[in-house]
């Protein structure tokens, strides 16, 4: 089995880490600077930053903030928001990014996939994508969860994955801020569609969620905020449990 990864995310509003429910009621959670170091230091695998309103605002993101956050950190560095085209994958490369994740921008021009893959690597293009699940139905929204699309979650994803992504980062809006687990039935449906890793997002509130997100939604990597900015699970103490529960984590 490949090592899971737990993944901290920061997103971003006006300079700011936030964290909402729902993707909506967003409260202030701390300096992403000081933050990506402390994940960084704590033994975190990967970190994912997310200018939340980019898009919605019709701006690039905060390069400067990458910048810094990329100069304390010594993990993989995703970043996403605002990304339209290759120069701005190059800018972002330039600031200290890894990888970079689109969203928004992929369902309006799915061509930018198969660009960055082609330009950059399909390593560096993670496709994330925000899904919201109406009667029995998960449909992909827009804008940070703003705009409805008439995509379907498994269909979209393998269209990415078929274009050149190198990862699906799968948020569940019905799951975020709510801590009460991860979609994992769904989760569990990417992972046996698609032949490239499954990020999970939305709906961690114990470490059991984490253990159920990789065994039941068979996910390759989980990500959360809240839990890690207040403080409420440790990473350290998760990769702990995660390990006397037989799960491959990276130490």
């Amino acid at each position: 089995m490949l090592a899971k990864r737990i993944i901290p995310c920061l997103d971003i509003k006006d300079g700011t880490t936030v964290k909402g429910t729902n993707f909506i009621d967003l409260r202030e959670a701390g300096d992403p600077v000081e933050l990506g170091k402390a994940y960084s230091e704590q033994g975190a695998d990967e970190l994912v930053f997310l200018d939340i309103t980019a898009s919605h605002e019709g701006r690039k993101t905060f390069t400067d903030l990458v910048k810094r956050v990329a100069a304390n950190i010594n993990i993989p560095f995703t970043v996403g928001g605002g990304i339209n085209e290759l120069r701005d994958v190059d800018r972002l490369l330039n600031a200290g990014a890894d990888k970079v994740s689109i969203n928004s921008s992929a369902i309006r021009n799915p061509q930018l996939i198969s660009d960055i893959a082609q330009h950059f690597g399909s390593q560096v293009c993670v496709v994330a994508i925000d899904a919201k699940e109406e009667d029995n139905l998960w449909k992909c929204y827009l804008n940070g969860g703003r705009i409805e699309t008439d995509k379907d979650l498994i269909s979209w994803a393998k269209e990415a994955a078929d274009r050149g992504a190198g990862e699906i980062l799968f948020t569940s809006m019905n799951h975020d801020g709510v801590k009460n687990g991860y979609a994992n039935d769904t989760l569990a449906l990417l992972s046996e569609s698609l032949p490239i890793p499954i990020i999970a997002s939305g709906g961690a509130g114990t470490m059991e969620h984490f253990k159920d997100a990789f065994l039941l939604g068979k996910a390759d990597a989980a990500l959360a905020a809240s839990v890690f900015h207040f403080g409420e699970i440790k990473i350290s103490e998760l990769k702990a449990y995660l390990c006397a529960q037989g799960i491959t984590v990276r130490k």
